[in-house]
């Protein structure tokens, strides 16, 4: 998938965008799902998954700097990672909330100052690739708002509170959304503060966007930046790593 592959109805070639792009990788959930196994720390390839998800931003020329956000538990361990890996972006390591919009704004006092764009990231999809974070930031810069995203696979079905479908919406409008999704550092805050504690429910950085009337660009993505959430996930991740050569 080239850089620029994904629909630009309106513009040529977008530019790189202008100004500090700033990474945020959200890594601070319970992992209940997981069996009480800490996702971000288990090994794939003999490479904690925490560790290849922030190898992606490194290796990401767009990204300026990454603040990551943990547990309280994990500071230790996520210092020990950033030194062992030599990453040189790592600017900060934030405290996790009790909500994942509270780890985020929590990671968003720590980056830079001067910082415009900011990409939130969730820690637990180790396989995005730098192409497609360089897509999904230029698309920012033309739309003011972007994430990756693919095509929904299955039908979907609206049911009641019974359980009764109500609706079958049309598949080809519908898309599974993913990280990393990119914002305009100051409209990111003015949303916040508009919609005040009601943001603490959205697990979805897209939804403030939607909320306040700010369209949301989709970035074609790619079925491999899965997320790694429920043990089942463990053996397509370890046939990724297999099909990109990296046991």
């Amino acid at each position: 998938m080239g850089l620029f592959s994904f629909r630009e109805p309106r513009y040529g070639l977008i530019p790189r965008p202008r100004g500090k792009t700033s990474a945020v990788i959200v890594a601070a959930g319970s992992s209940t799902r997981m069996k009480s196994v800490n996702k971000q720390f288990l090994e794939l390839g003999g490479m904690p998954v925490l560790a290849r998800t922030i190898r992606a931003f490194e290796f990401t020329d767009i990204i300026s700097e990454i603040v990551v956000c943990v547990k309280r538990e994990d500071l230790g361990r996520t210092r020990e990672l950033v030194e062992r890996y030599r990453f040189k972006k790592v600017r900060d390591i934030a405290l996790g909330g009790d909500t994942r919009q509270d780890s985020v704004l929590h990671a968003l006092e720590l980056v830079s100052p001067d910082a415009q764009w900011v990409a939130i990231h969730d820690g637990a999809r180790p396989f995005v690739t730098p192409d497609e974070i360089t897509r999904c930031a230029l698309a920012c810069e033309a739309y003011g708002a972007a994430s990756l995203a693919v095509p929904v696979k299955d039908t979907i079905k609206v049911v009641d509170d019974r359980g009764f479908v109500t609706a079958t919406p049309e598949r080809d409008t519908l898309r599974a959304v993913q990280t990393p999704q990119v914002f305009g550092l100051e409209a990111y805050r003015a949303a916040v503060a508009k919609l005040g504690d009601a943001v603490r429910s959205f697990t979805d950085d897209c939804r403030l966007m939607e909320e306040i009337g700010t369209p949301v660009f989709l970035v074609d993505g790619s079925y491999e930046n899965i997320k790694i959430t429920t043990p089942e996930d463990i053996p397509a991740a370890e046939a990724i790593l297999r099909s990109r050569g990296e046991e």
